[in-house]
């Protein structure tokens, strides 16, 4: 598939389309959920389709499904599968209330507020989902606020900031796939930069609330825990850190679910089938999007569009510094628009390792860029599915949260800084 067109800002014609009918069509409804983003996507594939010269409409096609069919982007869909197969059997015999009433029998009387957060760091880096973690450990952190004198947007922002942290670290993230797949490197390189980048923030942060709640009361904890049921959650997260395949990885925490939902009588033989199937089914939108993605970004970079980007985006360009400046800048801006940190990096990820082949940047240290703006922006944007479902739980506005967001903010400037001091020195 080679290209034969020059750069050309027609062919980022699918683009253009694509945020006209996402971003200014809810923007003016007012509801970024109301317009489907697959729909969305498959209008600008069709207009990529029809823009394209010198191919028959077959060999069109052809040359689309040759880019939905990318070797990374069939990678990451049969990881999408499994990890919704995990996540669901997990969460079907009790895993996450297991894993959320450990942390909180574990948590000190007067560390309170750093104990959520730690309890949010935790189960996020162990599922791999912030929308998840949020919807375990919200109404928690509600009851919480509610027996103390701690402002409940304060207390749910606590647990918001907690969640991205294993979002944008978690060896089963989804952006976490997304970003090391598109920048062909291993995740666990990508974390060791990562978490160089980041810890810090967190470590900051975790000090801040062990100050903050110093003085504030404990609820009373848990009568009883079901210490067997958080295995599947270590199992992931030990052999992830251990540098297993990631897809071994999922399928030890598929079986050690059935195995232990089995033994508890958390479900039965055929529930447990029924939750992989319903987890498998619930990444259909996300597997749909990366395919469409695929195709709509193939045609573009096939009639000139991402050449036109790249050269318009780094014609001033002289440094890495620059580089990675540049698809900093453009992954933060398909965030915005598209209010999805995953279809933000899968978007962008592509020609953001043009830009990293171009310049010599280290693919390590870029896909922890893509990941690390990506959950910054999707962190403080009251329009993301992470923001409404917390705001939605406490019964609260998402715009009284948006203060309170120190994680998100912490880690943005992180990355920020990590880029203009060349930091970390290894990566750079």
């Amino acid at each position: 598939m080679e290209q034969i067109h020059k750069p050309s800002l027609l062919a980022l014609t699918p683009l253009f389309v694509f945020l006209g009918i996402y971003l200014v069509t809810s923007l003016i409804v007012n509801d970024f959920y109301k317009v489907p983003i697959t729909v969305a996507f498959i209008i600008s594939a069709i207009s990529a389709l029809a823009i394209t010269r010198h191919l028959s409409l077959s060999e069109r096609i052809t040359h689309f499904s040759a880019g939905a069919s990318d070797k990374n982007i069939l990678l990451m869909i049969w990881i999408f599968i499994l990890a919704g197969a995990f996540a669901q059997s997990a969460k079907s015999m009790g895993a996450i209330e297991a894993t959320v009433n450990l942390t909180l029998y574990l948590l000190p009387d007067n560390l309170l507020l750093a104990g959520i957060f730690m309890a949010a760091c935790f189960i996020s880096l162990s599922v791999g989902t912030s929308v998840g973690t949020i919807v375990a450990l919200t109404p928690v952190a509600v009851g919480i606020a509610e027996k103390t004198a701690v402002e409940l947007p304060f207390m749910v922002a606590i647990v918001i900031g907690g969640a991205f942290f294993g979002d944008n670290l978690s060896f089963i993230s989804d952006t976490t796939i997304a970003a090391t797949k598109t920048q062909e490197c291993d995740m666990k390189d990508k974390f060791r930069v990562n978490s160089l980048i980041v810890m810090p923030a967190a470590i900051f942060l975790f000090l801040y609330y062990i100050f903050a709640g110093i003085r504030i009361s404990a609820v009373p904890q848990p009568v009883s825990i079901e210490w067997i049921k958080v295995i599947p959650y270590l199992i992931v997260l030990g052999t992830a850190l251990a540098g297993t395949n990631v897809m071994l990885v999922l399928f030890m925490g598929i079986l050690a679910s059935g195995i232990i939902g089995l033994l508890t009588s958390g479900f039965s033989f055929f529930g447990w089938f029924g939750a992989m199937g319903n987890g498998i089914t619930g990444m259909g939108e996300l597997i749909i999007i990366t395919l469409l993605a695929g195709g709509m970004l193939e045609m573009i970079r096939y009639n000139g569009g991402i050449e036109y980007i790249i050269n318009k985006l780094t014609r001033n360009v002289n440094s890495k510094r620059a580089g990675e400046l540049s698809i900093a800048g453009l992954v933060c801006l398909a965030n915005l628009c598209t209010a999805n940190n995953t279809i933000a990096v899968i978007t962008i990820g592509p020609i953001a390792k043009k830009i990293a082949d171009r310049f010599g940047i280290d693919n390590r240290k870029s896909a922890s860029i893509l990941d690390t703006f990506s959950c910054f922006i999707q962190g403080i944007i009251p329009y993301g599915a992470q923001m409404l479902m917390a705001a939605s739980l406490a019964a609260i506005s998402p715009l009284s949260i948006i203060r309170y967001l120190y994680y998100p903010m912490l880690i943005g400037i992180s990355a920020l800084l990590a880029i203009l001091l060349r930091y970390p020195r290894r990566y750079s």
